[in-house]
């Protein structure tokens, strides 16, 4: 398992985010509270961020603990973004360890990180990996349940789907008995997740800020629990939450 989280609204630097709350994602990695498969997440981190008036994002990604990194503090000092993803890592034995499997994954306006398992990679997932065209697969940045998920949810992207919809129609398409299906993904101006098998919260940041996280980062009022099985839209504004389809139509 991982934990992630996104956020939407006025520039704030990394540091804020990520590090300074009394529980963040930084203090998540060794001392989770709400997770509910694994105990740390040390193997690996990573952080995407947008920067005015440019559409791609950045990312700084490392195949270590987050606490483990010295750049990271002088980085999260000096960024500031108003749309940042990031997450910690807790690999699956037999998915490998290398920093191309920690989140977040990117591709073209995309950030995309997966809070989560599949039993029986990779044999589990042959399904909806034969649904996608063989670039897809070739073009694999890890050997990854996470990967392959994130590949399925571009090819939704590029048939024109929304960002919400291509998450939900690839949660759908995993038809695996016991999946932890928690995504999340953003545009920079939009945030996706879906809820399947481990917990997600969210807050209002600011009067024009939100803040989604697969726990509270502080014990601070306003947080919200999603229920399971649901797939939250939000926006710097706005936040919807609505049930997950169980399958594609």
């Amino acid at each position: 398992m991982c934990r992630h989280l996104a956020y939407l609204g006025p520039a704030r630097t990394l540091h804020d985010l990520l590090i300074a709350p009394e529980h963040g994602l930084y203090r998540q990695s060794w001392a989770p509270r709400r997770q509910r498969h694994g105990t740390v997440n040390a193997d690996g981190f990573g952080v995407g961020w947008y920067a005015p008036g440019d559409p791609v994002p950045a990312r700084y990604r490392r195949d270590r603990p987050i606490w483990g990194d010295p750049n990271l503090l002088d980085l999260a000092r000096v960024v500031r973004s108003g749309a940042v993803l990031a997450a910690v890592r807790s690999g699956t034995e037999g998915m490998g360890f290398a920093e191309a499997a920690a989140a977040p994954f990117a591709s073209d306006t995309w950030l995309f990180s997966h809070n989560g398992a599949v039993p029986g990679w990779p044999g589990s997932l042959h399904r909806l990996a034969a649904a996608l065209p063989p670039e897809y697969l070739v073009g694999l940045e890890a050997p990854t349940d996470s990967a392959l998920l994130w590949a399925y949810a571009r090819f939704r992207l590029a048939s024109g789907v929304p960002l919400p919809v291509a998450l939900a129609e690839t949660a759908a398409a995993v038809d695996v008995q016991g999946a932890r299906l928690n995504l999340l993904a953003t545009d920079g101006t939009t945030i996706a997740a879906t809820v399947r098998g481990d917990t997600l919260s969210w807050r209002r940041a600011s009067p024009a800020g939100v803040l989604v996280a697969s726990e509270p980062t502080d014990d601070e009022p306003g947080w919200h629990h999603v229920p399971d099985n649901s797939l939250l839209v939000a926006t710097s504004d706005a936040v919807t939450i609505e049930e997950l389809a169980v399958e594609v139509a």
